[in-house]
Formats: C-alpha cells, structure tokens, sequence
C-alpha cells in the first residue's frame, strides 16, 4: 500500500515538474520574435537587440548559486513556487515599462523574468533525474525535455505571431498592448501554477532530508569531478550555439531571405516542431542506444549542416537550420543527465554550475549577430555554432566519463 502510495506521488510529481519544462519553454522561446519586434519598436539594429537575449541569460550565470543554496537550506519545492513568483512578477513588470517604453526598462523585465524561470530550470533538472531509477535518468530527463519542445513549438507557431504581428500590424500604441497583455496574461498563468505546487505534496529527496551540515550550502569541490567540469563547458557551448540559432532565425529569415513576417513565423514554427520531433524521437531511441553515442553522432549531424548554411546560404540554410534544430533537441538533458551522474548530494551544486553555463546565450549570440552583419556574407557568422556542437561532440565522445 506504501509503495503504491509513494509511486502514485512520484507520477504526480514528475507530470507536475514537466509542465515547468514547458512553461519555461515558452518564456525561452518568445525571445526570437521580442529580439525581431525590439528592432522595430525602437529603431535598432540586431546587434544591440541581441541585448535582450543577454539581460535575459545574464540571470542564468548570477543566480544559480544562491539558488542551489536556497534549496539546499529548504527544497526543490520551495525554489518552484519561489521561481514561479518571480516570473510572475517580472511578467506584471512590463504593465508599467510598456507605457514607459525605454528600451532598458525592457531588458531589466526580462531579467527578473529570467530569473524566476532560472529557479524553475535549477530546481526542476536535477528533481526529474532524481525521480527515479539512475540508470534511466537520461531518458526521463530527455522526456521531461520533450515537454519543453512542445512548449518551444507553441511559443514559435503561434505566440510568436501574436509577439511580431504582421508588416501592416497597426499603431505602436496597437503592438505595445499585444505585447503587455501576452506577458500580464503569463503571469497570471505562473501565479495560478504556484499555488497549485503550494497545496500540492511533492516526495522530498533522500539528500534533501539527510543534509545535515547546512552551513555548508554549496560545494564547489563538485567542480574537481571531470565528468561535471566538462559538462559544465560543454553546456556553455551548447546554449550559446543553440539561442545563436533560434535568435537570429526570424531576422535571417526576414532580412537576408526575404520572407514576410507571417511566412517567417511559420517556419520558426516548423523549427520548433523538429525540434519537438527531436526530443521525442531522441528518448525512443535512447531506449536501445547509449545517450553518450547519440550525443556524438547527433553533434556531428549538427556540425555538417552547419557547413551546409555558410557554404549555400539562402532558403537552403533555413532548411539546414531546421535539421539542425531537430539534431540539437537531445544535447542539452542528455549533456546535463550525464555530467551530474554520481554526484550524489552535491547534485544541487552541480546543476547549479550547470545552469550558469547558460551564460553562453549571454555571449555567443550577440557575437555571432555582430558577425553577421559585419561581413559581406553574413552566412559565415554559422560557424560559430558549427564549434559549438563540436565541443558537444567531444563530451559525448569523451569528456562525460566519471572518472573517480
């Protein structure tokens, strides 16, 4: 009866924690067409409206630290409900900053957005693998990722129309209100989800109830274990690869193909559906194949395709990039599952350094934005994602190995 007990709540937990995946998802994946919108609301190029991408990641590389400490002090459950307060917070943030309309009122939004939402990522990645059997903790964090391509294609469809309009979408006043009402609408959402997971009872982790020494809150000798030290520099390569990407796919689409704004959604949106595809595939498939080997063999798919967009350019390098969007959908679970393996109570720690490396999304897009509109070609820029995945192909290959 206890056990039945304990495995109905651990179901309930992991459909619970899921949703996260997706909810984040969405905030992750409107940053593209808020990237294309802020150039036309304010008159910028695309190098400094990659800033948004910046303040958003930027909270990714300050805060998981402090957020590892705080639930090491309390719980996984506690940085949820923490994390979806937060959001919600900044989400009501852009009812007053979207009448001010100052472009770093916006970027200061976005950030407190972020930082909620670096709660949830912090909290939920290493919760899901612990969820369970370790063996398969690849695979059910692959399947809680595959939540989050369900999410990234829902933003990119259909949010994103709503974020970017048409060429023809009305009055600044018109596009301003769109704006404010999609974000007041998502805090609403993330306000109703905390209190769900308030009244909800989660099963607290043998670590969380162990710990005993809470004076130390973080353990930075984690980083002397070569699997995670590896993982932490592939994970900073892998985002800052994949935002490259997914930033800059409306503005290739629109400025350098010459798409409308209506047929440039819909591509994101087949973008994101391979990469929905991806993630569901890549966790049948893990059923039979190592997650390591896959890493490999879907890194150097990634880096070939990345050859294809610099040497053919044009609606050719769109349809690479959606390739390689449904490559990429594994990387990021499988490299995250398999460089916090055995780490036993200083998990928390380690997917803390984790999740600063998304720090990455703070760096490598705005370079390869710069890039891209420095040079005559501006197909070159893909290169700098083509080392990205190299470097993923390398931990897969190599560098996850436990070696103790």
């Amino acid at each position: 009866m206890n056990q039945t007990k304990k495995t109905t709540g651990t179901t309930v937990a992991l459909i619970m924690v899921m949703c996260l995946f997706f909810l984040w998802a969405i905030s992750n994946n409107l940053l593209s067409p808020v990237v294309k919108k802020m150039m036309t609301l304010f008159d910028i190029d695309q190098a400094r409206a990659e800033f948004v991408e910046t303040s958003y990641w930027f909270a990714y590389f300050l805060f998981p630290i402090p957020i590892a400490m705080f639930m090491k002090r309390f719980s996984y459950k506690a940085g949820i409900v923490l994390g979806l307060l937060i959001a919600a917070a900044g989400g009501l943030l852009f009812l007053p900053v979207t009448r001010l309309h100052s472009f770093p009122l916006y970027l200061c939004a976005f950030f407190v957005v972020a930082t909620g939402m670096c709660f949830l990522e912090t909290a939920a990645n290493p919760y899901v693998t612990e969820l369970g059997d370790p063996a398969t903790a690849p695979r059910r964090l692959n399947l809680a990722q595959a939540f989050n391509g369900l999410g990234a294609f829902i933003a990119a469809m259909f949010l994103s129309k709503i974020i970017l309009g048409t060429e023809n979408t009305g009055s600044l006043e018109t596009e301003i209100h769109t704006f404010r009402m999609t974000y007041a609408i998502f805090a609403i959402v993330l306000i109703v989800i905390a209190i769900i997971f308030i009244f909800t009872k989660l099963p607290r982790i043998q670590t969380e109830t162990s710990e005993k020494d809470i004076h130390k809150l973080i353990s930075f000798k984690v980083l002397k274990r070569n699997h995670l030290r590896n993982g932490v520099i592939a994970q900073f390569f892998y985002n800052g690869g994949q935002t490259a990407l997914n930033s800059l796919f409306l503005v290739y689409c629109i400025n350098y193909v010459g798409m409308s704004y209506s047929q440039a959604t819909t591509f994101f949106g087949f973008y994101m559906l391979f990469f929905l595809l991806g993630r569901w595939i890549g966790t049948t498939l893990m059923v039979k194949f190592r997650p390591e080997n896959m890493l490999v063999v879907y890194s150097v798919a990634s880096v070939l395709l990345c050859v294809v967009i610099s040497v053919m350019g044009g609606k050719t390098a769109v349809y690479a990039m959606m390739g390689i969007s449904f490559f990429m959908s594994i990387m990021y679970p499988t490299q995250f599952s398999l460089a916090i393996t055995d780490l036993k109570e200083d998990t928390k720690s380690g997917s803390a350094f984790l999740v600063m490396a998304i720090v990455g999304n703070s760096i490598l897009p705005i370079l390869t934005a710069y890039v891209q509109k420095s040079i005559e070609n501006p197909n070159i820029a893909y290169l700098i994602p083509l080392v990205c995945f190299v470097v993923c192909g390398w931990y897969g290959w190599k560098g996850h190995r436990v070696v103790n």
